[in-house]
């Protein structure tokens, strides 16, 4: 298999190398591709884990197990939960 690189990316190969972190620019493309497929892999088990968490919550929209949301109250518990240390402040 033949493979055509960008200039940019045969020299940060060719560096990864030099650097000593492989033998061989081709132990570069393998782990780059074994990563590109592990955070493949990752991303379709999320995005199973969120169809399910989905279909969840429409089944409890048609069992008509659901209630308003009440915004004070989750700003509510969310401070307490911040306070608590539970959750980490993001931003």
């Amino acid at each position: 298999m033949n493979v055509s690189l960008t200039p940019k990316l045969d020299r940060w190969i060719s560096n990864k190398v030099k650097e000593g972190k492989y033998q061989t620019a081709s132990e570069v493309v393998r782990e780059a591709l074994r990563l590109l497929a592990e955070r493949e892999e990752r991303r379709k088990l999320e995005l199973d884990r969120l169809r399910r968490e989905v279909d969840i919550g429409l089944q409890d929209i048609r069992r008509r197990k659901v209630s308003a949301l009440d915004m004070k109250q989750i700003k509510a518990e969310v401070r307490k939960e911040l306070a608590a240390g539970k959750l980490r402040q993001v931003g």
